[in-house]
């Protein structure tokens, strides 16, 4: 199913009459109209059709589900008692299951006060209608690891008596057959729902759906959303998950283009082009040179908040040591009364729910912007309120990524502008993010006064980078800690550029490891293999004491100065270390090494089982007539098998040798790897 608006009717359109508390509390939210998501996936999941769901971020997918959920359990026509599950929902990160478990909450809180509902077989005392003050339904369980220890997840079941729980697939696991395995009953389970299904579907958590859909009744509905969910993906994975018969829902993005030079010129064409991206996004990306990338960066920002007066930003990196970093020393280089905000995941999940609490209700104005440091870890799912503009410091190693990152701006029908920044070579990916519906329109580099590059300047190197270097180099030199997390940043990068998905064309043979330094802001090269035999030209370290460098911490700094005031190696201690260590290595040789030892015994023993073989298939006379011919042919072709056979024989008198203590095993091995 295709679509080219953003909306697809007014709510009243289903063909499904929806509860009007339900009907109050979406209007309440703004939702004045459907999106087409919502208008193809929720009368399908309502009549009892299980879907698999695709549509680009941003488009109202949750609602597509969460909607179905409330008026199937509203229109039960028993009770669930207070130990069943109505509604079951797996999500692969915490901060989107919470996210999911709010919208739930919203709509069950505003339900109306008092209830007209039927007791339960088990309850029934004569009466069949009854009259509570309580809410109509309880509110939802959201089981995820930073909530609470399995055990009180089942007890706050248990006292609450919700009908949908929401969680992560490890969590849920544990509370349907870990801890509650004998409490909890999925018998009554109406709706099974897995968001973000591609990653749910991931190899790291197979083992674990398996058991939770295994644990399931059949007699469900079950939906699978996405924004990037290929056939590979998901068509392959039906079988296993349950899903039968289900209705396929796609919805894409189109944008028309006109070829020709005129409206009334002679062969004008009008082109659909489907996107992968939301249709009021703009999406752009910037060429520039490894040591300009923070200084665009910064740019980037100012441009935003100057000319589009943007207030609210999400930069992405690579890794979560970069993230760390670049919060600590970006703010010198960014606009004034700036707030700057990390997220990543190895940050507590304590912490990371309060910093996207902290972001979402920032009163972010172009005057005092708002700027979210993130990984991946916020690229899926979330719905961040009111994202001006997206900027991708590094582009994902995982290209599905990629439309996650830039659909957390430009959602449910407002504008928003997405930024890349390429390297090099890097400006292939353009091509190859085309080729996955996800286009980008080219913008040249800013000036010092936030014009665009002229052509002729594209090659020079920004005076500007200097200014950034300095400026980073000063924040680092008040904290010999921000130095230790500089380095850590800038090797975590090295190695997660070197795992990227599309490594044809990012190369990390490739790389500008001095200009990465310079953006980077680093007092000096780090030790690492990559650097060995790097030409530092145009590189120079910064001027720094290392003795006196001091940590702020006192106690980092007390156990920098006890290491320093231990007394140094004189050469001969160094020398003897060196041995031993050279040693150590002889004797504990590489597990390759040891492979292909052995492949060569191995090897040598097949030579010898085959002659044993042939030495005894042969009549004395059929020996005889070939020793000869062998011994006439010595000067030919026999010579290199003979060369074998004398192998062998030296290995077992080397052996023999061994086993008496005559010869070290090493000068056997020496003797005969090679063989």
């Amino acid at each position: 199913m295709a679509a080219s608006t953003a909306f697809a009717g007014k709510w009243d359109a289903l063909p499904v009459t929806l509860t009007p508390w339900i009907l109050d509390v979406i209007q309440s939210m703004g939702h004045t109209q459907m999106t087409p998501v919502q208008a193809s996936t929720i009368p399908l999941f309502m009549r009892h059709k299980d879907v698999v769901v695709e549509a680009v971020t941003g488009s109202g997918k949750t609602l597509a589900f969460v909607i179905p959920i409330l008026e199937k359990l509203i229109r039960r026509e028993r009770k669930l008692a207070k130990n069943e599950i109505g509604a079951l929902v797996i999500s692969p990160t915490r901060e989107l299951a919470t996210q999911i478990h709010s919208i739930f909450s919203l709509f069950l809180s505003s339900q109306p006060s008092s209830r007209r509902s039927s007791p339960s077989p088990d309850e029934a005392t004569g009466s069949d209608v009854q009259l509570d003050s309580a809410p109509e339904y309880p509110p939802p369980l959201l089981i995820i690891s930073s909530d609470s220890p399995p055990a009180e997840d089942v007890s706050r079941f248990l006292s609450t008596g919700a009908d949908i729980v929401i969680g992560t697939p490890g969590r849920v696991e544990e509370f349907l057959l870990g801890k509650g395995k004998n409490v909890v009953s999925v018998r009554e389970l109406e709706i099974l729902v897995l968001d973000e299904a591609d990653r749910l579907l991931d190899l790291g958590f197979h083992a674990t759906l398996t058991r939770i859909l295994t644990h399931l009744p059949k007699q469900r509905r079950t939906g699978l959303f996405s924004a990037t969910m290929t056939d590979a993906d998901a068509l392959s994975e039906l079988v296993r998950v349950g899903l039968r018969n289900p209705a396929r829902i796609v919805v894409k993005v189109q944008s028309k283009k006109t070829k020709g030079k005129g409206a009334a010129a002679e062969g004008t064409k009008e082109l659909v082009e489907e996107r992968r991206i939301p249709a009021n996004l703009q999406n752009y990306y910037m060429a520039c040179s490894a040591s300009e990338k923070m200084l665009q960066l910064t740019r980037i920002v100012r441009h935003e908040v100057e000319t589009q007066q943007s207030s609210r930003f999400i930069v992405y990196f690579a890794t979560c040591a970069c993230v760390d970093y670049f919060y600590r020393v970006l703010a010198p280089l960014l606009p004034s009364h700036t707030s700057l905000f990390s997220l990543h995941g190895h940050l507590p999940p304590s912490t990371r729910t309060k910093t996207l609490a902290n972001f979402t209700n920032s009163a972010a104005l172009p005057s005092s912007p708002s700027i979210l440091l993130a990984t991946d870890v916020a690229a899926r799912g979330l719905d961040l309120p009111d994202v001006d503009v997206v900027i991708q410091f590094d582009p994902p190693t995982d290209t599905k990524s990629f439309s996650h990152r830039c659909g957390r701006t430009a959602r449910a029908g407002r504008s928003g502008r997405a930024w890349v920044l390429l390297v090099g070579r890097e400006v292939d990916y353009v091509e190859f993010m085309s080729v996955r519906k996800i286009p980008m329109k080219e913008r040249r580099r800013f000036s010092r006064d936030g014009i665009a590059v002229s052509a002729n300047d594209m090659d020079a190197e920004d005076p500007g980078v200097s200014h950034v270097l300095t400026t980073i180099r000063n924040k680092v030199l008040t904290d010999r800690a921000l130095n230790d997390k500089a380095a850590k940043a800038f090797v975590s990068f090295v190695r997660a550029y070197s795992k990227h998905e599309a490594s044809y064309i990012f190369r990390v043979k490739d790389l500008d490891y001095v200009g990465l330094a310079k953006s980077f802001g680093l007092l000096r090269l780090p030790r690492m293999p990559e650097l060995k035999d790097l030409s530092k030209e145009g590189w120079a370290d910064a001027d720094v004491d290392w003795n006196s460098y001091a940590y702020t911490d006192k106690a980092q700094e007390a156990k920098r100065l006890a290491e320093a005031s231990k007394p140094t190696l004189d050469a001969e201690e160094i020398r003897r270390r060196k041995e031993e260590r050279a040693e150590k290595q002889k004797t504990n040789t590489a597990w390759s090494d040891k492979m292909k030892k052995r492949e060569g015994r191995e090897k040598r023993r097949e030579k010898k089982d085959r002659k044993k073989k042939w030495q005894k298939t042969q009549t004395a006379t059929d020996a005889e007539v070939g020793t000869k011919r062998g011994r006439e042919g010595a000067g030919e072709s026999g010579d290199d098998e003979e060369d074998d056979w004398e192998a062998l024989a030296r290995e077992e008198r080397m052996a023999k040798r061994v086993k008496k203590g005559q010869v070290s095993q090493g000068e056997f091995d020496a003797e005969f790897a090679d063989l």
